[in-house]
């Protein structure tokens, strides 16, 4: 039998038959009618105790046959047919097993997609300037092409690589910070010195579209400067590509016991309403966005803000243009 195979059961039932025989002599010899009794009792023990065992191990059977039944991702599978008696515990640990790993198995489909879509959105985003580089290639290679014209194509295959290079090193940074690998340092700076690191790179792009920057800051603020500079310098940089020439930009900041607020305000045109809640989101691109725009620009400002313990929010000014409030707290929120 499938039973005694079982080194637990032969075991059990090699010690009751060295303790029954013995005990069967004894009675035996002592009284044969009391012998009789006994072996009776031992043979009635040793059925009811083999077929309460043979039943416990069929139901641990079952149980094993509907788990395997699941790991084979069969999803009808119900196991209430255990939580009562001494499987019930065990019962309640498998249940708390498959929801964890349904969760895991939805999750990773759900990781798997979202990588499917972004590397179908990273190669649209890396193919549309590719084409235009193999186009100025093929003009370039035009012996009657005149010196004027091929440096004004060289211009423009070295402005197409630059936009690939900072598309690369951008979905970098935010693989890095997906897989945890970005450890933000603390470093006390203030708030106006903050915002001047972070505006440098654009105040040359910003004079020759004659766009005013006005700065008001005060107070210190505790954060990765390196990190926050590019998170702020996204936010500044989108809000000074939808401003018009001659427009203004208003960056703010100030320091309460709860948080440093950055403000940044322009007077452009302003987010569309069906915009707004998805202006954070990866490869989202509004309506009014440029046909150079990546829309991963904002999306890596959120992830480092939220990462400092920050948040972000977008809106739109009461009378004109965009509005993004930064908010870095000072306890856990």
């Amino acid at each position: 039998m499938k039973l005694l195979r079982n080194p637990e059961v032969f075991h059990s039932l090699l010690i009751f038959i060295v303790i029954s025989v013995p005990a069967v002599f004894v009675s035996w010899v002592w009284d044969k009618d009391f012998g009789a009794f006994t072996l009776l009792l031992c043979i009635l023990f040793l059925v009811l105790n083999f077929l309460i065992t043979y039943r416990r191990y069929k139901r641990i059977a079952e149980l094993s046959m509907d788990i395997n039944r699941i790991l084979h991702d069969e999803e009808n599978i119900s196991l209430e047919k255990y939580s009562e008696g001494e499987l019930a515990i065990l019962q309640s640990e498998i249940y708390k097993m498959t929801v964890r790993l349904r969760e895991q198995k939805k999750k990773l489909i759900d990781d798997k997609v979202y990588l499917a879509d972004s590397i179908a959105d990273i190669s649209h985003q890396i193919r549309t300037p590719l084409t235009s580089i193999n186009l100025l290639l093929t003009l370039l290679s035009d012996k009657d092409i005149s010196n004027e014209k091929h440096q004004t194509l060289i211009q423009e295959l070295y402005s197409l690589l630059s936009r690939i290079d900072w598309l690369i090193t951008t979905l970098l940074k935010m693989s890095k910070l997906d897989a945890g690998t970005i450890v933000f340092k603390k470093e006390n700076i203030s708030a106006d010195r903050l915002i001047d690191l972070a505006t440098a790179p654009l105040l040359v792009a910003m004079e020759l579209r004659n766009q005013n920057l006005i700065l008001h800051a005060d107070g210190d603020i505790t954060i990765d400067v390196s990190w926050t500079c590019e998170a702020i310098l996204n936010i500044v940089k989108n809000c000074m590509e939808h401003t018009p020439n001659g427009g203004t930009i208003t960056i703010s900041a100030g320091d309460n016991f709860l948080f440093t607020e950055i403000i940044i305000e322009d007077n452009g045109k302003g987010i569309m309403k069906e915009d707004l809640p998805y202006i954070f989101e990866r490869f989202y691109k509004g309506k009014n966005s440029s046909d150079t725009s990546f829309g991963i620009g904002l999306a890596l400002s959120r992830m480092i803000i939220t990462g400092q313990n920050g948040t972000v929010k977008a809106e739109n000014n009461a009378q004109q243009g965009a509005k993004f409030t930064i908010r870095f707290y000072k306890g856990t929120v």
